[in-house]
Parts: C-alpha cells; sequence; structure tokens
C-alpha cells in the first residue's frame, strides 16, 4: 500500500480509538498529521491564555524540517502502537 493511503487509513483508524490517548500522545498525533498533510508550521504562535492552541502549534513547531514522508511514516507507526494499546 502507498504511504498515502497508509496515512489516510491510519487517520480513519484514529477515529477507533476506544479509550482516549494521553495528552502527550494526542499532540504527538496532531503535529505529525499536520507536518504529514500541510508541512511546517506557518503563522505566529498563539498568545494569551488559549493554552490548548498553543500547546498545539508548539508540538507541531518541533516538527519543523520534518519531510511530509518522513513525518506520514511516523504517524502511521504511532498509530499502529495506540491502537493496539487504545482499540
Amino acid at each position: 500500500m502507498e504511504l498515502q493511503q497508509q496515512f489516510e487509513a491510519a487517520v480513519a483508524k484514529s477515529k477507533e480509538l476506544t479509550k482516549r490517548p494521553s495528552n502527550e500522545e494526542l499532540l504527538l498525533l496532531y503535529a505529525l498529521f499536520k507536518q504529514g498533510s500541510e508541512g511546517d508550521v506557518s503563522g505566529d504562535r498563539p498568545g494569551g491564555f488559549d493554552f490548548k492552541a498553543i500547546a498545539k502549534f508548539d508540538a507541531w513547531a518541533e516538527q519543523k524540517g520534518k519531510t511530509k514522508e518522513a513525518a506520514m511514516q511516523e504517524y502511521v507507526s504511532l498509530m499502529d502502537k495506540l491502537y493496539q494499546q487504545y482499540a
């Protein structure tokens, strides 16, 4: 199966989890998804008291420079691991 198809299948699997992964795992999933689908983070870091948006921005920014393909592959691997734990 092609990487893009594996990535899309992993995204679909993420909606099938019956238990909630940890915040750290969710942030990493979000960051790898965004890096794999959009590339490097852009725009200004959110400010104020929107801590959720700040955490998501920072997690995505940590992936900066990683290729879309590498991010997709990491997302697929992480989702396989989480699926075994939380499905």
